[in-house]
């Protein structure tokens, strides 16, 4: 795993030896949560006394101000445990990431941000909509928020809210008609007119508890108008969603090799992993990560470098690689174990069926092609 190459911080080492000593109830938790298609709530009652929500606050407002390749190392590592609850605390500590490092918001909500995470708030942009697709492809969400004197009033459904039922607070996005601009509120998860309908039934991914939200003349102060028309810029922080997919292939690399080496069957006078093809499989998918790795490290490092705004394709595509090359990981490793990859008592279904759901996260292939496209094309 390279470990010497990536392995820097204390952090790092410390949340690293967190997930080691706690590795045995996190995986059986991780397993029934999955089972269940809910929450892994025990998991993330632990994250919260551990303070793992504050990991990406900045130090000087009490946080352990983790840096965009730490938070990539740490959640990719957490999520060879449990993919489901990494990906969904991964969104709270992207945006936490996003927003002190962008100083995106008005003083007054930043300082009611800090006060809310003190207080184990966990929040995530609630913006997708059943009609509106991806909200990354530009649709405008028929979610309102309508000005009524004091009080933004926002009405409206929304889908794939991941870890929707332990969230304190909703960044929503909303039209409003007014300024005719999309905006972003802050939304208190027990404001009255709030309804969590519970249609989460996906095959990847299950413990994620993606639920629709139902805003229902949902009052709020006006003064919890967050962003409007928010700009587009080169965003590191949603690196986080590659690094879940990275951890799941890492994972399946570590299952094949420990499968290998333990299994014989009688036709054999070795375990497996003295077969030619079997090692061929493995080192394969071991070279896959390793490409994975060095790119998005390497994005990491550019970024911390200060190379931001030329970034923005290489982000994108950070996301690409990682979740089809983590793909061809779980396959080959799959193949390694044969029909035994399918047995439910073992990690490797699982993985297999939460890979598929990095395909549909943000940003989608053809868009990442296409912004490629679009830059070479402009160069001309």
């Amino acid at each position: 795993m390279e470990e010497a190459l990536f392995l820097e911080t204390d952090l790092e080492r410390k949340w690293l030896e967190q997930f080691e000593q706690n590795k045995e109830w996190i995986e059986q938790s991780a397993r029934e949560a999955d089972q269940a298609a809910e929450l892994n709530h025990k998991l993330i009652d632990w994250l919260l006394i551990e303070n793992y929500h504050m990991l990406t606050l900045p130090i000087e407002h009490g946080g352990m101000g983790a840096n965009i390749k730490e938070l990539i190392y740490i959640q990719s590592h957490l999520a060879q445990l449990d993919e489901s609850t990494a990906l969904s605390i991964g969104w709270h500590l992207g945006i936490v990431g996003e927003v002190f490092e962008g100083n995106l918001w008005p003083d007054n909500m930043t300082a009611q941000f800090i006060d809310d995470i003190h207080n184990g708030g966990i929040t995530n942009r609630i913006v997708s909509e059943s009609e509106m697709g991806s909200p990354t492809r530009g649709g405008k969400p028929a979610t309102s928020a309508v000005l009524d004197d004091d009080k933004y009033i926002i009405n409206g459904t929304k889908t794939f809210a991941s870890m929707s039922e332990r969230l304190t607070h909703f960044i929503v996005g909303a039209f409003d008609p007014v300024q005719k601009a999309m905006c972003f509120y802050y939304v208190p998860a027990d404001t009255k007119g709030i309804e969590i309908v519970k249609t989460w039934d996906m095959v990847g991914m299950r413990a994620t508890a993606s639920h629709d939200i139902i805003f229902k003349d949902v009052k709020i102060p006006k003064e919890y108008l967050l962003e409007v028309n928010r700009e587009r810029k080169p965003n590191p922080w949603l690196l986080h969603i590659p690094a879940i997919y990275l951890g799941m292939a890492e994972r399946a690399v570590t299952e094949a090799v420990t499968f290998s080496q333990n299994y014989q069957p009688n036709s054999l006078e070795t375990p497996i992993a003295a077969l030619s093809h079997i090692q061929e499989k493995i080192a394969q998918a071991e070279i896959l990560n390793t490409t994975s790795r060095h790119f998005i490290y390497h994005a990491c490092d550019l970024h911390l470098a200060g190379k931001t705004e030329v970034l923005g394709n290489t982000f994108g595509l950070a996301k690409t690689i990682v979740v089809n090359n983590g793909l061809q990981v779980v396959d080959l490793c799959m193949r390694v174990f044969g029909a035994k990859s399918l047995e439910q008592t073992r990690i490797m279904e699982r993985i297999f069926r939460s890979m598929r759901a990095g395909l549909h996260n943000p940003p989608m292939d053809d868009a990442v092609e296409r912004m490629i496209v679009n830059t070479l094309m402009n160069k001309q």
